[in-house]
């Protein structure tokens, strides 16, 4: 049986993408100073101990987002945690290797074990989504405006704090407006695209329809607190796997006494370094938006910081492969597969 192929739309994606940083690269060639041997010498000194306990804060913060979903889905259906911590393994490891094209394989794969429609999986997504961009944009809040003034570019970190605060209110007003008037906006939002492109505009109607969905499925208040609970303590860990990443390289006096208000502006960099992620390249570029941010903001050469891109890169990221490529063997699953059926869902 011939094997599935990803669409064709995609491999034209990462052929344009390939052929733009190779442009890119041409073009900068005369303006890079990196010293490979220098980059090779930061690997060194790091504390592995501390990469560890980064890449366990990464997988605690998985079994979380497990809980978390066995929290939205309980009106549902009850189903124990550890029954949905493969599928984020798995999903987490597709997104990893795949790009963010993969990142609806979550609720595919859980739709696929519990034998419940995808649209119910999907509409936990939304919801799941809403609230990590909330209780990111609280910690970036609290963190960032109330960072000392003797850090460096405190009036930068006070602005992102700010933003960070006005956009945690505009996505609980919205979240509020999408639970009691779902149906408004979806037409609304049909109406108004579907002069650009129909397709576009029945996709828009229907993610809203799906937004509403999710935030129906929580119905009490110790469900909504239990989740933003659960959301704030796994942002943490992954904000502490950052910590742990980058003061990991003791010898840089820049990353050794890293503090908690420059890993949340590090972190905010790294996540919009991934927004966009494609296979294999955006391991790349993420490491070089990391390493710009290092170095522009804190003033950390480009070889220690691109050195620490790359270790934040692997305890982020890549540490979480093993295990779902472990964890889609036994249960039968590949993942190129599992992208395509859950693209096509």
């Amino acid at each position: 049986m011939p094997a599935k192929q990803l669409p064709s739309n995609r491999r034209a994606y990462l052929l344009a993408a390939l052929l733009l940083l190779a442009l890119c690269l041409w073009l900068g060639r005369s303006h890079l100073r990196f010293d490979a041997h220098t980059f090779a010498q930061q690997f060194h000194s790091v504390s592995w101990l501390r990469i560890a306990l980064g890449m366990a804060c990464i997988y605690a913060s998985h079994l979380l987002r497990a809980v978390r979903w066995s929290v939205l889905l309980a009106p549902v259906r009850k189903t124990p945690a550890l029954h949905l911590f493969p599928a984020q393994l798995i999903g987490f490891t597709a997104v990893a290797l795949f790009g963010r094209f993969a990142d609806l394989g979550r609720p595919w794969l859980i739709a696929r074990r519990l034998h419940t429609p995808i649209a119910t999986q999907v509409a936990v997504y939304s919801i799941e989504r809403a609230f990590d961009l909330a209780a990111a944009a609280i910690l970036f809040s609290l963190t960032l405006a109330f960072a000392p003034r003797d850090t460096p570019h405190h009036a930068a970190f006070a602005r992102a704090g700010a933003l960070s605060l006005a956009a945690t209110l505009l996505v609980v007003a919205a979240a509020l407006t999408i639970r009691f008037s779902g149906d408004s906006i979806s037409r609304l939002a049909h109406r108004v695209l579907h002069p650009i492109s129909a397709r576009l505009a029945t996709a828009a109607a229907a993610r809203v329809l799906d937004l509403r969905a999710g935030f129906r499925t929580i119905s009490t208040l110790s469900e909504f607190l239990a989740a933003l609970a659960l959301s704030l303590l796994l942002w943490t860990g992954i904000a502490a796997s950052y910590l742990l990443s980058a003061t990991a390289f003791r010898a840089s006096p820049h990353l050794a006494t890293f503090t908690l208000s420059a890993t949340m502006l590090l972190l905010a960099s790294g996540l919009g370094g991934s927004l966009l992620q494609l296979p294999v390249l955006g391991w790349f570029t993420q490491i070089a938006v990391l390493a710009a941010a290092l170095h522009g903001f804190f003033a950390v050469p480009i070889e220690t910081a691109t050195a620490c891109g790359a270790v934040i890169l692997l305890v982020t990221n890549l540490c979480i492969v093993p295990a779902g490529l472990l964890a889609a063997h036994l249960q039968g699953i590949g993942l190129r597969d599992a992208l395509v059926e859950s693209s096509q869902q």
